[in-house]
């Protein structure tokens, strides 16, 4: 039988039709409102530079003749020597409170969490006032005047020590239980000791926990330096505070104490991210 042509669709007479797909066209999302909030904060921080910039009120004059003068310098190197004595002796004795904390041993274990908890429990003003006026509970150690002994300088340590141990032991503590059991049980099953196994093992493990919050103690062991002004030890804050007696430019003279305070702790940050970065080689917080 015949099929007419003419019965036939054109579509299929054709031969199949081309069914291109029409590729859908990608529109950016509009941030508009962010734009404009990135705008506004840039525009009040300007402003906020500028105003003070500009304001002769914080008469930079007098900052710049300062800001390198002899005595700042003096007390900038005491602060950070200061600050470097305590962090070293408060991370020994903390480390030794946290294996105490640690320890099989109740005694060694509540004593540590006592010393801790009482520490942690005291302003460090108030700690540091205490010991400025041992002498009233103990006049005489070992035959020797404590007013002899005990310079302010001397205080600030012990003071500064004793409260930051506290917090290291913490810290130390926190990166030791971050390690692994296994680790400890493998160790243990090479006979390796207590101690041996706390150096070689534990902690080089435990310095991938310990070394961000150590990072922010040291800073805030740098700025809380300042607080031993008030027992008359010349750091930077006592050094601008002996100026702005005698010269009446308050401003100005707690302007170069800031911006020390600012320049040293930028660079103890950079130099804390390349420390957590050597750390954390392996992990997934390395970068």
């Amino acid at each position: 039988m015949a099929v007419s042509t003419d019965t036939i669709p054109e579509s299929s007479a054709a031969g199949p039709a081309k069914t291109d797909a029409v590729q859908p066209r990608i529109v950016p999302v509009r941030r508009t409102g962010q734009w404009a909030a990135a705008v506004a904060v840039l525009l009040l921080l300007a402003g906020a530079v500028s105003s003070v910039v500009r304001n002769d009120a914080f008469q930079w004059d007098v900052v710049g003749d300062y800001f390198t003068s002899a005595s700042v310098l003096r007390g900038l190197g005491l602060t950070l020597w200061l600050t470097a004595v305590v962090m070293v002796l408060g991370f020994v004795l903390g480390t030794l409170l946290a294996v105490m904390r640690l320890s099989a041993n109740p005694v060694l274990r509540n004593v540590s969490w006592g010393y801790i908890w009482l520490l942690r429990s005291t302003p460090i003003l108030v700690q540091l006032l205490f010991w400025f006026n041992i002498g009233a509970l103990y006049p005489q150690i070992l035959g020797v005047k404590t007013v002899n002994l005990l310079s302010p300088v001397t205080i600030a340590i012990i003071g500064l020590t004793l409260h930051e141990a506290a917090y290291a032991a913490e810290v130390v503590r926190g990166g030791i239980l971050s390690v692994e059991r296994g680790q400890i049980e493998a160790a243990e099953s090479l006979g390796l000791g207590r101690l041996r196994r706390l150096r070689r093992i534990v902690l080089p493990q435990a310095m991938r926990s310990i070394v961000p919050p150590a990072g922010n103690m040291l800073i805030g062991t740098l700025k809380g330096t300042s607080i031993v002004s008030v027992i008359a030890v010349q750091d930077l804050l006592y050094s601008v505070q002996l100026v702005y007696h005698r010269t009446y430019q308050v401003v100005p003279l707690l302007l170069v104490a800031t911006i020390w305070y600012v320049v040293v702790t930028s660079l103890l940050s950079v130099g804390q991210h390349y420390v957590e970065r050597y750390y954390a080689r392996g992990t997934a917080g390395a970068r």
